[in-house]
C-alpha cells in the first residue's frame, strides 16, 4: 500500500504542481506566447515547456521500449 502512495504522490505533484502556473501564462505555444510578459514569467514558462516536452520524449523512448 505505502508503494501506491508514494507513486500517487508523485502523479499528484508531477501533475498538478505546476497547474496554476500553467493557466496563468496559457498555452504551450513559443512563437508570441508570452509577449508582454516579465522575465521571471518567461523563464518560468519556458521551463516548463520544456519539462512538458521531456516528458513526451520520455513517453515515447517507454512505449518504444515496450514494442521492442
Amino acid at each position: 500500500m505505502a508503494k501506491f502512495q508514494d507513486r500517487f504522490a508523485q502523479w499528484f505533484h508531477e501533475t498538478f504542481d505546476d497547474m496554476w502556473f500553467r493557466s496563468m501564462i496559457g498555452p504551450a505555444q513559443t512563437k508570441g506566447a508570452v509577449q508582454g510578459c516579465d522575465e521571471f514569467a518567461r523563464e518560468g514558462w519556458k521551463a516548463d515547456l520544456e519539462r512538458r516536452k521531456q516528458f513526451t520524449r520520455e513517453q515515447r523512448e517507454r512505449k518504444r521500449a515496450a514494442r521492442s
